[in-house]
């Protein structure tokens, strides 16, 4: 089954389950030299800035791996707006190694991650949207030096 790599408002358990529920949480992991940045506006779901994450040398973005199965990987493309390679997406899902962190046990895994087509001047994240990702980096306890960066993201 396909591997999962969630940074944004996937890392809620309880949204998850509902978008996939064939999700099972695999470990914590960390996709390095990226950022989390706001990249794209969300018309829809959140109707807000939504979480992309970019290239930036020694950066560091935590997030979770989840296992799903395809029909429920194929339901999360629909709702990341991913309709395929050289079509007109929101997100771009691509294969990309990150390190798993678990039980202090680093070891490296192929996900799929879901990157954002950039858009200029998008806006803000709401404070709920924050809301979601701060509730599940401590839920799935991310380190404490991240949770305290995400709680210093800017909102609307």
């Amino acid at each position: 089954m396909p591997l999962y790599f969630a940074y944004g408002s996937n890392l809620s358990w309880e949204q998850i389950q509902k978008r996939c529920p064939s999700a099972k949480y695999i470990t914590n992991a960390v996709l390095p030299d990226h950022e989390l940045l706001f990249t794209r506006e969300s018309k829809t779901t959140w109707e807000c800035g939504v979480a992309d994450a970019v290239y930036k040398q020694d950066g560091e973005v935590w997030g979770v791996v989840y296992e799903i199965n395809e029909k429920d990987l194929l339901a999360l493309d629909k709702n990341e707006g991913f309709y395929g390679k050289g079509k007109k997406n929101s997100y771009n899902r691509e294969p990309t190694e990150v390190v798993c962190v678990n039980n202090n046990i680093e070891k490296k895994a192929r996900v799929d991650i879901y990157f954002a087509v950039c858009q200029e001047n998008p806006p803000l994240p709401s404070q709920e949207y924050k809301d979601v990702i701060v509730n599940g980096a401590k839920y799935w306890k991310f380190p404490e030096h991240y949770i305290s960066e995400l709680g210093k993201i800017k909102t609307t």
